[in-house]
């Protein structure tokens, strides 16, 4: 099955059919019962899909901040209470400038909102306004490795781009592959892995795509690009990202 985005090209298309169609009869050919080296689903599509936390009735989940999330906290018109950078304590407790000390681990931000709102209300501020934004989850992680200066395991950002994980990890080696970047991610017990060219990335071809919490970036692997190596061989120069469902 392919999955196309809707401004992929109709030249590109043609590409991508003629090549699925030579890898199919390629894997027949060999007995292979999968499309690639893979042996997973080739997605055509703008983006990876995102991981959503759902509930046992599969609804959606509201994020719930934890232990050493890292906070900004507006109090409208009074700057005397606010702060630019709070971190949540390992017991989930926040110190806020005249509202005090307020437990926040398990509430979402606009709960802390409420929470912070009626400490100052107690403090006899008249219709307190805040506003809590999330400034680093700590507790989720993303890992960049490959060529990139500094290797290693990173805070998942709110908002996070590859570009700007990346950077994170200090940026990519002189030699680094740039075609060869590679995104894995778990959604919903289903593993992905998504190749992008960072050079695309930067001239606008295609947009930054977003990181999220445990995803693996890979920069100039050769073993995570074999993934794609059968589909790259066909179609070498790629306007859109490439995007595969694993096997489970």
């Amino acid at each position: 099955m392919i999955f196309l985005s809707s401004n992929t090209s109709t030249k590109h298309l043609g590409m991508i059919v003629m090549a699925v169609a030579a890898l199919c009869l390629s894997a027949c050919a060999q007995g292979k019962p999968e499309l690639g080296t893979a042996g997973g689903t080739l997605m055509v599509a703008e983006t990876l899909p995102e991981p959503v936390t759902r509930d046992g009735a599969g609804a959606p989940v509201a994020f719930r901040l934890g232990a050493d999330d890292l906070l900004s906290i507006n109090v409208f018109g009074n700057e005397d209470a606010s702060v630019p950078r709070s971190r949540i304590d390992k017991s989930g407790r926040l110190s806020v400038p005249v509202a005090g000390v307020v437990t926040a681990a398990g509430l979402t931000l606009e709960e802390l909102e409420e929470a912070i709102e009626t400490r100052l209300r107690a403090n006899y501020f008249r219709n307190p306004q805040v506003s809590v934004n999330l400034l680093e989850v700590e507790s989720a992680r993303i890992t960049v490795d490959g060529q990139v200066i500094r290797p290693g395991i990173y805070p998942a950002l709110p908002e996070m781009t590859l570009m700007q994980a990346i950077a994170s990890a200090q940026g990519t080696s002189e030699t680094a592959r740039l075609n060869e970047v590679v995104i894995f991610r778990s959604v919903d017990g289903q593993k992905f892995a998504a190749l992008y060219d960072l050079k695309a990335v930067r001239s606008g071809n295609y947009a930054d795509p977003k990181i999220f919490a445990n995803d693996i970036i890979l920069v100039g692997d050769s073993s995570a690009r074999r993934i794609f190596r059968d589909i790259v061989q066909v179609i070498p120069l790629l306007t859109t990202p490439l995007i595969i469902a694993l096997q489970r």
